[in-house]
């Protein structure tokens, strides 16, 4: 229990002040100063260290209906974030222990425990549970063990393969003695991809003139396995490589996230009959009962050093926003993450 004195705090927080257009600008957003009153009996006040930001959250900048709620306009955003119990007037949390919520984008926060979890700095540093040990990894896991039902010695493409998710499902994948297919768009990333991950057929798909082309000729035999991070053409090359009865993990679809027209692709989605493909979209909190066991497999792949993970950390909480656009220019390496303190 609490031994501070309890007062009213100040923190910074980044509001939206304005819903995006095409590609997000550094004026959409606001960082603003807030007074956050004392607890209150149950509750905990948080200091954050680590936030992160994920494509997803562009579609919360957008007004309408989706799997969550849209941002609101001259509010502070939220997502994934890791931060140290400051005070506390709850018996579940002390001082002093790191905890995992969902209040990113703002320095401090309270909260009366629902939805917050305490981690463990044994099992890894603090932010890697915003990224390989949190929902990034999570999603990868879900998407390949549970949407795609990986077997041993399936093709598997991933688009986006050097990102925070991607990079993950890359590895997992070649970890289940299947053989992994990714593109990039940069080639430090590939080289990343090829040195450091050990994933050796990676197609540049910025330089390639014809990705469905590219994707024949390093999988021969056909694509049982499709990851997508992606969409667009990446979807349409995928399909029509496709073997009969594969799957496709349906993530993300980040190459239209700033489109102000509908894309054209895929133009070949009657493969998915011709080839009986199931595709399935998915949400990784849907999955949550496996938790425990995503946990205990992949933290047994990072000891037997068959998955590595990079970060992009950005400095600072002002620096917020443009850590999140950065994620459309290409900018980040593996996991983005945003050092609050």
């Amino acid at each position: 229990m609490s031994t501070q004195v309890n007062q009213a705090v100040q923190s910074k927080q980044v509001e939206l002040v304005s819903r995006p257009e095409g590609m997000p600008t550094s004026d959409n957003f606001r960082l603003n100063q807030v007074t956050i009153a004392p607890i209150e009996e149950g509750e905990i006040l948080v200091r954050n260290e680590w936030m992160s930001v994920d494509p997803y959250m562009r579609g919360r900048m957008k007004e309408g209906d989706s799997y969550v709620p849209p941002f609101r306009i001259d509010e502070p955003l939220d997502g994934g974030c890791v931060g140290r119990v400051v005070e506390s007037k709850n018996d579940g949390f002390a001082e002093g222990d790191l905890v995992l919520g969902n209040q990113g984008w703002r320095e401090y926060w309270k909260s009366d425990g629902e939805g917050v979890q305490t981690i463990d700095p044994e099992i890894g540093p603090p932010q890697a549970f915003l990224g390989v040990l949190g929902m990034t990894g999570m999603t990868a896991w879900v998407g390949l063990k549970r949407i795609a039902n990986l077997r041993s010695g399936d093709t598997v493409f991933v688009s986006a393969a050097s990102g925070a998710v991607g990079s993950i499902v890359a590895q997992i994948a070649k970890a289940n003695q299947c053989m992994v297919i990714g593109s990039a768009g940069k080639e430090s990333k590939i080289e990343w991809l090829r040195d450091k991950a050990g994933i050796e057929s990676v197609i540049n798909y910025k330089k390639t003139k014809n990705l469905s082309d590219e994707l024949a000729r390093l999988a021969p035999s056909g694509i049982d396995v499709y990851f997508d991070n992606v969409g667009g053409d990446h979807l349409e090359a995928a399909l029509e490589q496709m073997n009969d009865f594969g799957r496709i993990a349906a993530c993300g679809m980040i190459s239209t996230y700033n489109a102000t027209e509908a894309p054209a692709a895929p133009r070949n989605l009657f493969r998915v009959i011709a080839k009986r493909i199931r595709m399935q979209g998915f949400i990784v909190r849907d999955h949550m009962d496996d938790y425990e066991e995503f946990i205990s497999d992949v933290s047994s792949l990072i000891r037997s050093n068959q998955i590595v993970w990079e970060e992009t950390v950005t400095e600072g909480l002002e620096n917020a926003p443009q850590a999140f656009i950065g994620l459309f220019e290409g900018d980040n390496l593996g996991k983005s993450l945003v050092r609050i303190s």
